[in-house]
């Protein structure tokens, strides 16, 4: 028996498995760096613990601060929140509000999430949270268009820009996976996601050093569930980040065709099963290469560029 899923809830089911997987890729990514260093590390579940030991605490605002402190991290949850419902995270068809924007929408979304954040860390008035602000803003200048030649690149090869188009094509033939304007847009991709989530080679995610910090730094002055929130979202982002690499761009099978109970379930387990495997090449690339000196930051993002250039290139002049 495999009973159907009304629509909404299978939309809804889209956004609830990345708000509660999120914190479990991170946990698998973390144990695997402790185990390529020859820790023991920490527990799998041990994301959630921390989380929830934050919102059991106080939250505390720096002197001075507006009520744009408190509501950023709100704010950037529901942009979280929002980006899986225009992406294909278990279904090949597009739900209903999947119409609603395309894949430079869902960027703009988690734009939006990035600039509350910045903004309530220029709130505090902490030199750290400044910095780490203003360090994210400008190596993000370099990354927004990045994606948007990767959307350059997905809409001359489907005629549209919308995910679950570019997923069913490359469903459609494999070919398309090893095309070169594909290659180089994917790495480019890439390349965006290990910036974005604060890893090596452009920041050390787990470094105390606060002249290095990028992602960190900017939630120096949240406390409490706040800072929990800020926390839960950055994992969201980045296993939002893996599934559009994954459903969009590589790896876009095992979703489900229909709206059955079982086949929604069988696809919650391939995406954390294709986020664990791409959570593990993350923490060998994290784990095989120094810190990139701050100033050499924007050559690392720029390399990323030049990939996508390069892709929109190949596709367009040269029918690769």
């Amino acid at each position: 028996m495999n009973p159907p899923v009304p629509i909404p809830l299978v939309q809804l089911a889209q956004a609830l498995t990345v708000l509660v997987a999120a914190p479990g890729v991170s946990g698998v990514i973390a144990r695997v760096e402790s185990r390529l260093q020859g820790r023991r590390g920490t527990r799998l579940l041990q994301p959630y613990y921390d989380l929830g030991k934050l919102f059991r605490k106080e939250s505390l605002a720096p002197n001075g601060a507006s009520w744009v402190f408190l509501v950023a991290p709100i704010g950037a949850m529901a942009c979280y929140l929002t980006v899986p419902l225009l992406i294909p995270v278990l279904t090949t068809f597009p739900l209903p509000l999947g119409y609603m924007g395309d894949i430079l929408g869902g960027g703009f979304v988690l734009a939006l999430a990035s600039f509350a954040v910045a903004v309530a860390a220029a709130e505090t008035g902490s030199p750290y949270a400044q910095l780490g602000a203003s360090r994210t803003k400008t190596f993000g200048a370099i990354t927004e268009p990045v994606v948007l030649f990767v959307v350059f690149t997905v809409a001359l090869v489907t005629g549209t820009d919308l995910p679950y188009a570019l997923a069913e094509t490359v469903r459609s033939s494999a070919e398309q996976i090893v095309r070169p304007a594909h290659l180089l847009a994917a790495a480019a991709l890439l390349l965006v996601i290990l910036a974005e989530t604060g890893r090596i080679p452009v920041e050390t995610h787990t470094g105390t050093n606060e002249f290095g910090m990028i992602e960190e730094a900017r939630a120096f002055e949240h406390s409490g569930p706040y800072l929990a929130m800020l926390r839960w979202g950055s994992a969201m982002k980045q296993l939002i980040l893996f599934t559009i690499l994954i459903n969009v761009f590589i790896a876009p099978w095992g979703l489900a065709a229909t709206p059955g109970i079982g086949n929604v379930a069988l696809a919650i387990a391939a995406l954390l099963g294709k986020c664990a495997v791409l959570g593990v090449l993350i923490a060998v690339i994290d784990n095989s290469f120094a810190k990139l000196r701050l100033f050499k930051i924007t050559e690392f993002v720029a390399a990323a560029f030049l990939l996508a250039v390069l892709a929109v290139f190949t596709l367009y002049f040269g029918g690769g």
